[in-house]
């Protein structure tokens, strides 16, 4: 479960008394927008949309007013305006009207679990209000931290000198940031990010305060429950595809998946977070869906996936991919022989498609599933390559990526005559 915006995000900070903008609804009254320019000076109205859109092309989507008329003509605009950054498409469901708030500084903050480190991490820069990959190196940092002893001052201060962020800004965060870690740690938060926080002159000093929010929740932690907010408020903004892999979440075995491309050609079925960052960055546009099925799924549960998968993003693939590192726990066998085993029905149940089937695994049981997979590919006449543990994985991807290539050349209409598909 994901949530974005200060509409919500306000109330979650307030559990923690970390200070934020004022925030309005969408049903907000002349009288309370009035209010609010009496006592700001200006208003920003912001369209609030379910689903990631980050921050690129949304510079036009922000209103700002100085009087309620303005106001009420940018909620109008805004209300129903739809963003769309390459392939993704949001719609907004209603605005919020918020308090512009004075600064020198934007500071961009997330605390999130990384599989990196294996930890909980920092990452801040006093270079925020923008998407962070297009800062330097030398202008944000991330730094973990011990989940035992917890987000303490001096992790903020080490970081921020590390940066050589102002003096003036040090303080206010070294004392405001740890409360983040309470709502993080105590909610079943995986990730908590804060892009902008606006440092406000107050009295002589400044003041950090919250002015765009962004959180992910663990589903499997039921810590979150506590916060009892509506299933609305999510705002993942779930395909049917990845509802229906959602539904097989259980105590064994992973079901991550993200549509990445609805118009890709190379359908990875990945094992493994770290293979999953790998090959959905080296995949690019190429790539329908970026997915993690390890955790040692059971046999029944493996079927089940292959199944979703194929039926959605089987027609439109040149290439089905089965990628992963060298398991330590997966039965290879077991998911090799439910995916094999759902590639014959498929093709029983909807006819063969022209396909090239790449497959790149380790683990236990590994030559047993590679013969039994082989010998599926084989019945149904698809075209295949594997690559065992040894084989880097970078450099398979780069064979998918020739492959695919090649199929939509030449290569589709080839393997469909070998086929006998008309």
């Amino acid at each position: 479960m994901q949530i974005t915006g200060m509409l919500w995000g306000a109330k979650l900070l307030n559990y923690v008394g970390f200070p934020t903008s004022e925030v309005l609804g969408p049903e907000a009254t002349s009288e309370q927008i009035k209010d609010l320019l009496d006592r700001y000076g200006q208003v920003l109205v912001k369209p609030s949309f379910k689903g990631g859109v980050g921050k690129k092309g949304k510079a036009g989507l922000i209103g700002f007013a100085t009087d309620v008329a303005t106001a009420m003509r940018e909620k109008e605009r805004l209300y129903f305006v739809e963003h769309k950054v390459g392939h993704s498409r949001a719609k907004a469901e209603g605005v919020t009207f918020e308090s512009a708030i004075p600064a020198r500084y934007e500071i961009y903050v997330s605390i999130s679990d990384d599989t990196r480190f294996r930890a909980p991490t920092l990452t801040i820069t006093h270079h925020g209000g923008v998407d962070i990959e297009e800062l330097s190196k030398d202008q944000i940092v991330t730094i973990p931290f011990d989940a035992l002893t917890g987000f303490k001052g001096f992790v903020v201060a080490n970081a921020l000198d590390r940066i050589k962020a102002p003096n003036e800004i040090i303080s206010p965060l070294v004392q405001s940031l740890p409360k983040l870690w309470d709502l993080f740690n105590n909610y079943g938060m995986s990730t908590l990010e804060l892009n902008p926080i606006r440092m406000m002159p107050k009295n002589g000093r400044l003041v950090p305060v919250a002015c765009d929010f962004k959180c992910a929740f663990d589903t499997d932690d039921p810590a979150w429950k506590r916060l009892e907010l509506p299933a609305s408020l999510d705002s993942s903004n779930y395909s049917d595809f990845e509802m229906e892999i959602n539904e097989l979440r259980t105590y064994q075995g992973q079901s991550d998946v993200f549509v990445t491309n609805e118009l890709g050609t190379v359908t990875a079925m990945t094992f493994g977070g770290g293979a999953n960052a790998l090959v959905t960055e080296l995949l690019g546009e190429a790539g329908t869906i970026s997915s993690d099925f390890g955790g040692n799924p059971p046999y029944e549960k493996m079927y089940e996936i292959s199944r979703i998968v194929y039926k959605h993003w089987l027609a439109q693939s040149n290439v089905l991919f089965i990628i992963g590192g060298k398991a330590n726990n997966t039965d290879i066998y077991t998911t090799m022989r439910a995916m094999g085993d759902a590639l014959r029905d498929y093709f029983n149940q909807h006819g063969p498609v022209p396909l090239y089937v790449v497959v790149g695994r380790g683990g236990p049981n590994l030559i047993r599933g590679m013969a039994y997979l082989k010998d599926i590919l084989d019945a149904l006449g698809i075209p295949f390559r594997m690559f065992g543990h040894d084989s880097s994985m970078s450099g398979v991807v780069s064979y998918v990526k020739a492959i695919d290539d090649w199929m939509q050349v030449e290569g589709k209409a080839i393997v469909a005559k070998k086929m006998g598909i008309k």
